[in-house]
């Protein structure tokens, strides 16, 4: 798989993300919290728009770190991608939820641990996804510029 992507599929693959995730997060955290699905939809708007950046970001040094140590993608490897993602979005998204919704940090960061306890999983099989579909995409290409 080439690890080659540009600023544009980059920016697709962060969007495909966050449209999916806000589809799922901003009805159920308005439900579960028992706060109205605009104020939810806003916060997790926010926390979404927050996360596409760090996900560009993120994935960029990622895959720079994966070119220059030569590891594979392999289930340790996406284990430990999704882990470091999640951490340095937790580290901006709790101050952002403690303010938004008048809590403090702890009870944020514990808002922030259940949110994690989804997105790790959702992260590990959104990528995994991706990176299958995009190996097809890619495969297909070849084939039709071959002929």
């Amino acid at each position: 798989m080439s690890l080659q992507k540009s600023v544009k599929e980059r920016f697709f693959h962060a969007l495909g993300f966050e449209v999916l995730a806000l589809a799922i997060c901003a009805p159920l955290g308005a439900w579960l919290l028992g706060y109205s699905l605009v104020h939810m939809g806003a916060l997790t708007l926010m926390i979404s728009l927050i996360a596409m950046s760090w996900n560009m970001a993120f994935n960029a040094l990622f895959d720079r770190a994966q070119r220059r140590m030569g590891f594979q993608r392999t289930l340790g490897a996406r284990a430990v991608h999704a882990a470091l993602f999640e951490i340095g979005l937790v580290l901006a998204v709790v101050p952002l939820a403690a303010w938004w919704l008048g809590i403090g940090l702890w009870e944020a960061f514990v808002l922030d641990i259940a949110i994690v306890l989804f997105f790790l999983p959702y992260t590990f099989a959104f990528n995994w996804t991706y990176d299958y579909l995009r190996t097809l995409v890619i495969a297909r290409k070849k084939r039709i510029s071959a002929a």
